[in-house]
């Protein structure tokens, strides 16, 4: 039963917050690892400037240093949109006796009503919230009103029953976003230090953000 996390996102590039959430998360609940997920073709945003083979190459030269890291590709590999329902399912199949755990920022949470099948999300899996300062939770309307039912402030319910709670954890603020990465490289500037060394140089070689922009 111990949990599996559950990190998707586009990672266009991957950098130090997603990185430093997914292990804070991996220590404090106790999963036993998080899974990278890199979206295909995401519902919710424009197209991603960074190939879909350099993306998913990118997030292994992040993760290779880290035992408890996996890069899952299935989104990927799955024609039409990345839905997050859809990857869900696909893991209870694979995992029908563990615990999942769809990690998600608090403003991607404040979305999730918009998400296609957003009501099934928790028949699948848990929702964890990795909560910085400055978001508030929800107190009123459909997510308010998710929130009073299913929230938890028992790690231990991760552990003990396979899906159905929502969970908010605080996490390090880092303030880095791949958004701002794209720029300063289209720029011309060094996106040293915003990630590990091996992925600014997979962005560095390939200039797949030199134009971004423009």
């Amino acid at each position: 039963m111990t949990p599996i996390g559950i990190f998707g996102g586009t990672f266009d590039p991957i950098h130090y917050g997603h990185l430093r959430t997914a292990f804070e998360l991996l220590q404090a609940l106790r999963f036993d690892e998080v899974r990278f997920m890199p979206c295909g073709d995401p519902p919710h945003r424009g197209m991603t400037l960074a190939p879909a083979a350099l993306r998913l190459d990118m997030v292994r030269l992040a993760t290779c240093d880290e035992p408890n890291f996996v890069v899952d590709d299935r989104e990927l590999r799955r024609e039409g949109p990345s839905y997050s329902v859809d990857t869900l399912a696909s893991l209870r199949e694979e995992f029908p006796g563990r615990s999942l755990c769809l990690i998600t920022g608090m403003d991607a949470f404040l979305g999730l009503p918009t998400w296609h099948r957003w009501d099934e999300i928790l028949d699948f899996a848990h929702i964890v919230v990795a909560h910085r300062p400055g978001w508030r939770v929800p107190d009123e309307g459909a997510l308010g009103t998710l929130l009073a039912e299913r929230r938890t402030a028992r790690a231990r319910d991760l552990h003990e029953r396979l899906r159905g709670n929502i969970y908010v954890h605080a996490v390090t603020q880092l303030e880095i976003a791949s958004t701002e990465i794209r720029s300063l490289v289209a720029e011309g500037y060094d996106p040293r230090y915003l990630m590990p060394d091996s992925v600014r140089d997979a962005i560095l070689e390939s200039s797949c953000y030199t134009n971004a922009g423009k």
